[in-house]
């Protein structure tokens, strides 16, 4: 990620002061009293899991029956709160308003699960305008893309579980293949980055050997792919180093985007359900450490890895900073990132970006119905991480009673 906020690169920083996090008028400066009274009414909602939970699947039931009443509620909640927009082009508000702020954008189209390929060229052509117009737009260094918006996910179970491939499998792999490398082609030829997400751990195996292949052949002289490691998984650290040690050893500049995790209730049932051991970190203490230790790992060899540390998490967030400065390297180096999803941590983004370091949102955007599923997890994540959305409602609270609304 190209740091934009600053266009040349300080020899001698200055020592920083330690972030403030609890600074709310910073937190919060892009809302106006009626959208941040608004957030606050939401925020609320999602802070009662039974609540969310019950919403969710009467949400997706409701979707599925196309009750005409569901899009005009999803959109002016949750959609309108976490989402850019329906196009690339609806972004554009939330782009600006997010750079006057010291936030950058990684764009996510946010269609998944999909199972034609029809629909899988429509992702590749969606995500590649993505890369132009993020090109003619300096806010905009990345762009997000998920591999099974482009592939059938029976495709990488089969790879992965050393099932033989018919000539059909082994042509539906290559076109995954062509639409990936279309896709990292371009990107480089514009030097827009590119954010593979991270999967369930079943079809996982196929997407990293397949990232790693676009890092050896596009990420030289600056860092174009990255992979995404959740690192509430038990193997991924370990990975993580491997990963980097083959990137040394071929001759490439190395990309890791670093989260915790999305699928943590559904890895563990299936294994339980197919009887075949957890992937998932036997606690949350275990999570922490691997996460903060992969920072750490990342930020010390930083002249071959360009990370980013996608967190809600505010300790973690702390101390990449705090080791940054600690070893006196400088804050908005391009190899050093943070990243937020859009309408989430306000506190932590605007307060990092005010401090001078490089942060983005996450912004996701596609048809209402294209993007449920992602807004359903938003939802869901919300409720479940309750000492961090507890957090971020007091501090909601905070500004609203600053502002006297």
């Amino acid at each position: 990620m190209e740091s934009t906020l600053k266009k040349a690169l300080m020899e001698d920083p200055e020592p920083s002061k330690a972030i403030d996090f609890t600074d709310t008028e910073i937190a919060f400066s892009t809302k106006t009293d009626k959208e941040l009274s608004k957030m606050g009414k939401l925020f609320t909602l999602m802070n009662k899991s039974a609540l969310v939970n019950i919403g969710s699947k009467l949400g997706l039931i409701a979707f599925k029956l196309r009750l005409p009443f569901v899009d005009y509620i999803v959109r002016n909640t949750i959609f309108e709160h976490f989402c850019g927009g329906e196009n690339l082009m609806d972004c554009q508000g939330a782009i600006d308003t997010l750079y006057k702020h010291d936030s950058l954008t990684i764009l996510d189209y946010g269609a998944e699960g999909k199972s034609s390929e029809e629909d899988f060229n429509l992702v590749m052509e969606e995500t590649m305008r993505a890369i132009e117009f993020a090109a003619s737009n300096n806010s905009v260094p990345v762009v997000s893309t998920k591999i099974t918006g482009l592939v059938d996910n029976d495709i990488l179970v089969n790879i992965q579980n050393g099932k033989e491939q018919n000539e059909s499998e082994k042509r539906a792999y290559h076109q995954l293949y062509e639409r990936v490398d279309r896709i990292c082609g371009r990107a480089a030829e514009l030097k827009v980055g590119v954010f593979v997400d991270a999967e369930e751990s079943w079809l996982q195996e196929p997407i990293d050997d397949l990232v790693l292949e676009m890092m050896e052949k596009y990420n030289h002289g600056k860092v174009i792919v990255y992979n995404t490691y959740q690192m509430y998984r038990h193997d991924k650290l370990n990975q993580l180093k491997n990963d980097h040690q083959i990137a040394i050893k071929t001759g490439y500049l190395f990309g890791a985007k670093l989260v915790r995790g999305a699928y943590m209730e559904k890895e563990r049932a299936r294994a339980e359900e197919m009887n075949y051991p957890s992937p998932i970190q036997p606690d949350k203490t275990s999570t922490d450490r691997d996460f903060d230790e992969a920072v750490d790992y990342c930020i010390r060899n930083y002249k071959q890895i360009a990370s980013c540390c996608a967190s809600h998490n505010l300790e973690s967030n702390k101390k990449q900073a705090e080791l940054i400065d600690e070893l006196g390297f400088q804050k908005d180096h391009p190899h050093f990132n943070f990243c937020q999803l859009y309408g989430m941590s306000d506190y932590i983004t605007f307060n990092i970006g005010k401090a001078g370091y490089n942060v983005a949102k996450y912004v996701p955007y596609g048809p209402i119905r294209d993007v449920v599923p992602y807004l359903i997890r938003r939802a869901q994540e919300n409720s479940s991480v309750t000492g961090e959305m507890s957090r971020e409602l007091s501090f909601i609270k905070t500004e609203i009673k600053r502002r006297g609304i």
